[in-house]
């Protein structure tokens, strides 16, 4: 899925690409062609829509198919800009395609062209803007790297700065530099994941498949699996928790770029275990209807890849972030004894109708009645059928995953189904409200101090008023800290405040401690680390990712711990030399912590 090859299939098989406008795309043209023209840097991760933005503005400033459709990575063209003065645009639709390999010789137009761009992102004094116009593309490691080899004049060093400068604080501009610098990347991936749904059930081609008034037990008839996942996929709540999946996914660190996102539509609707490459085509449909496997095209196991092989998931990778959520493999007592025991417990049957006996698609068929019945009754001798009636489980977990409606998440513990059991919280609670422009509320925080302290102090105090900060009495850093440093106070008093942000440009949400004027410390607040911290706070270790959580924490505490020697410096008590006092925390019965004076002499 490149772009160029999109188009080249599309005009082979004479049907319209699958398109939607780009997030960046108006900002990216009103770059290159408003009133003030600059220059442009597009970078993100493979698959993100580098190539795609570029081909938009080829055609903005008309450029010539053909020429696009030549394999050259680097296109040049006069165009009429502001008062129809011409510029030049020069587009590197691929820098690594246009840049040597390490160690190989630099194509000299190509070094000049490079180095000439440095130049015009710093003009000197007095100079008139240059006329040329550059769009490069590529992603941000190779943009880089390209900028370390391509010498060491005053301009090339500086653009090296300001592309690290604009990527690592998520800017797109620098004042008095004429240039936009787009990181693709920072688009959340459940926004893209709209646009591309709509895109993708509003193509036309769809609305010939029912034109085919097929019937039972043809393609597009009523009984086929790729016409009902195509329905099922535009269901309110089907997207709303794919979208919710995505958006962990982004609140991981793991962007999904619009290349991944369109691979999984593809798969959800049309996967399936046993055809050829695990993708049905219309030929295959009648086959499957017939031998009754249509359970195996499930949209809910496809969305995980369960229609393929363990290697080609691994090797996917939307398929391989969505496994770490744990969709499927987590489950809970209650799920687990309503698709179990449902049908036969007065208590749980309703709930069986409602999720398993009334889909009649991907529910509780005769295949999956006869696994559970002989399951639950214990007659596989060998244990191979009750293997198989296991993986149907994964895959009924993963289907009320999406089944469970809004209003009885709670009820059903929902996000049990996940690794992260405390996602709707994180969800509804921080980024729903921070998104509204609304503090996140003090019982969160409360929850984040606590886990906080039994991180920091290696004790199961029970203080979420207060974040201590404490050491141990070891040279490196102990598991238990009682050499009480500082505190700060979680409501905001006298210039110290605990709180919750988001950040422009930036999905994550961020945990801001601050401790006076121009004295604050930060840390992503990633999906893993709430859930981490959370589960801490309510006297759990989760075992599962606790040593990569421990350690960033006990990084954030040592930023913490350098602020608090910053803010006692003026105000550090001196001794005679003949005394030394510190503080050491002393747990009570209750969990508090209350920090006890000693002062050591000499005798």
């Amino acid at each position: 899925m490149y772009d160029e090859h999109i188009r080249r299939s599309a005009r082979y098989f004479d049907v319209r690409p699958i398109q939607f406008q780009h997030p960046a795309s108006g900002s990216v043209l009103e770059a290159i062609t408003g009133a003030t023209p600059v220059s442009v840097i597009l970078t993100g991760t493979a698959g993100d829509g580098k190539t795609h933005l570029c081909r938009q503005v080829w055609e903005a400033v008309k450029g010539s198919e053909r020429e696009w459709l030549s394999p050259e990575p680097y296109l040049r063209i006069a165009f009429p800009g502001p008062g129809q003065d011409l510029r030049v645009l020069h587009i590197v639709r691929d820098l690594s395609a246009w840049v040597p390999q390490r160690k190989a010789p630099w194509d000299p137009g190509a070094h000049e062209l490079l180095r000439r761009f440095s130049a015009t992102l710093f003009p000197s004094g007095g100079s008139h803007p240059s006329q040329d116009i550059f769009l490069i593309a590529g992603n941000d490691g190779q943009l880089m790297e390209t900028w370390r080899r391509l010498g060491n004049s005053e301009p090339v060093r500086r653009s090296h700065d300001l592309f690290e400068a604009l990527l690592v604080e998520g800017r797109k501009e620098q004042e008095g530099v004429s240039l936009r610098f787009f990181n693709l990347s920072r688009h959340e991936s459940a926004d893209l994941l709209d646009s591309a749904v709509d895109a993708f059930v509003a193509h036309e081609a769809w609305q010939s498949c029912y034109a085919l008034n097929a019937a039972s037990g043809e393609f597009f008839g009523p009984e086929c699996p790729i016409r009902r996942n195509l329905e099922l996929i535009q269901q309110p709540l089907v997207r709303e928790r794919l979208g919710n999946l995505l958006a962990l996914c982004d609140y991981n660190g793991l962007h999904m770029p619009i290349r991944q996102i369109l691979l999984l539509l593809v798969n959800a609707i049309l996967g399936h275990a046993d055809v050829k490459d695990g993708l049905m085509t219309a030929t295959d449909v009648p086959a499957v209807i017939r031998h009754g496997t249509v359970a195996k095209a499930s949209l809910y196991d496809n969305v995980f890849g369960g229609n393929l092989t363990e290697t080609r998931r691994a090797r996917t990778p939307i398929f391989e972030a969505l496994d770490r959520i744990g969709v499927g493999h987590e489950t809970s007592n209650r799920v687990d004894n309503i698709l179990i025991f449902g049908d036969t417990d007065d208590a749980l049957r309703a709930y069986f109708d409602r999720y398993m006996t009334a889909d009649r698609f991907y529910g509780a068929n005769t295949t999956y009645q006869a696994a559970q019945k002989e399951y639950v009754e214990g007659t596989d001798e060998t244990g191979e059928r009750s293997a198989r009636f296991l993986r149907m489980l994964v895959a009924q977990r993963r289907r009320l995953f999406f089944k469970i409606a809004d209003d009885e998440a709670d009820e059903m513990l929902l996000w049990d189904l996940t690794v992260f059991q405390h996602a709707g919280e994180y969800l509804n609670q921080i980024v729903n409200r921070l998104k509204a422009n609304q503090r996140v509320e003090r019982q969160i925080l409360a929850h984040i101090v606590k886990g906080l302290n039994r991180i920091f102090t290696g004790m199961l105090v029970s203080d979420d008023q207060r974040l201590l900060l404490a050491n141990s009495f070891a040279p490196s850093q102990g598991r238990v800290s009682r050499l009480f440093v500082d505190e700060i106070s979680a409501e905001p008093r006298l210039g110290e405040s605990i709180d919750i942000v988001m950040r422009k440009d930036d999905p994550v949400p961020v945990l801001r401690v601050t401790l006076g004027p121009g004295n604050s410390c930060s840390m992503p607040l990633h999906i893993t680390r709430y859930e981490f911290l959370t589960r801490v706070a309510k006297g759990a270790l989760p075992g599962s990712f606790s040593r990569e959580c421990y350690e960033d924490l006990l990084a954030f505490k040592s930023q913490l711990l350098k602020a608090a020697v910053k803010r006692s410096a003026d105000n550090a008590e001196t001794t005679t030399g003949e005394e030394l006092a510190f503080s050491l925390l002393q747990l009570e019965s209750t969990g508090r912590t209350v920090p006890r004076r000693l002062e050591l002499r000499k005798s």
